[in-house]
């Protein structure tokens, strides 16, 4: 039986090589991946750009004259005021400086926060707990969180409590020592508002407000944004940024857009 077994399994050897000598009878799973004109030696020194790719980078840069001063101020300051045109990136540095922060142990926790207001139409009385009745107001945190921390990690760090969302309403009487506060949509906020949120700056702390004045869902003359950012403007520790269209980093219709309207 053993010798019978190994005749057997030298014919299916020998019929396996006499199979794969012929090249004709191999085919790539993938032949639109093969090159057959590929060689080792080929000395290529400039090979062709890879696909622009929208995945998670590890360090944010700037990609404007405006976003390089946002970011060495928030490194330099304790309250910063971004104010600018939709999409030259005010949320997004500020939101990823925050992260950085934590990350490195510089600070202990991350506050965000945004008033819930409606852009122009109201929804009624929204179903569900207090979080779902607020989930929409801000969606736009939890995007930009979401593109720099995992799902799962964010999810994690809100659980322990190190990344909170609040909304304007609740936070009087607050004191936010060793933490990181991101104040999104500002120009949503009244003077005495953004007079309340200010104040709420603790030891040890960092608070970024960010928003364009231009585009406030307030009645006329009720957003505070403007009169605040020019009575800090020049007040030693506070840094004022000014972020212009040329700082917008969407579709370039959005400058042109602006400019028109």
């Amino acid at each position: 039986m053993g010798k019978r077994a190994a005749v057997r399994r030298l014919n299916q050897a020998a019929e396996a090589n006499a199979f794969f000598e012929d090249a004709g009878k191999v085919r790539p799973l993938r032949p639109q991946l093969v090159r057959r004109d590929w060689d080792p030696l080929d000395a290529d020194p400039a090979p062709k750009p890879a696909p622009r790719d929208q995945s998670f980078v590890k360090h944010v840069r700037p990609k404007s004259p405006g976003q390089a001063k946002l970011m060495e101020a928030i490194d330099q300051h304790a309250l910063v005021m971004a104010l600018g045109p939709a999409g030259t990136g005010k949320t997004y540095l500020a939101i990823a400086k925050a992260v950085e922060a934590l990350e490195s142990g510089r600070v202990g926790r991350i506050v965000l926060s945004r008033p819930a207001v409606e852009a122009g139409e109201s929804l009624g009385f929204l179903p569900g707990d207090l979080e779902d009745k607020l989930a929409p107001y801000l969606r736009p945190l939890y995007d930009a969180l979401s593109d720099r921390l995992s799902p799962k990690r964010l999810k994690a760090l809100m659980a322990e409590g190190l990344i909170e969302i609040a909304p304007v309403a609740y936070m009087r009487g607050r004191t936010l020592n060793n933490a990181f506060v991101v104040i999104d949509e500002a120009q949503n906020c009244t003077y005495t508002q953004l007079k309340m949120l200010l104040t709420r700056l603790g030891w040890s702390s960092t608070m970024i407000v960010t928003g364009d004045p231009a585009q406030s869902d307030l009645l006329p003359t009720m957003s505070g944004l403007g009169p605040v950012a020019e009575r800090l403007d020049g007040v030693g520790g506070v840094a004022v940024v000014r972020l212009q269209a040329e700082d917008i980093v969407r579709h370039p219709l959005v400058a042109t857009m602006l400019e028109a309207l």
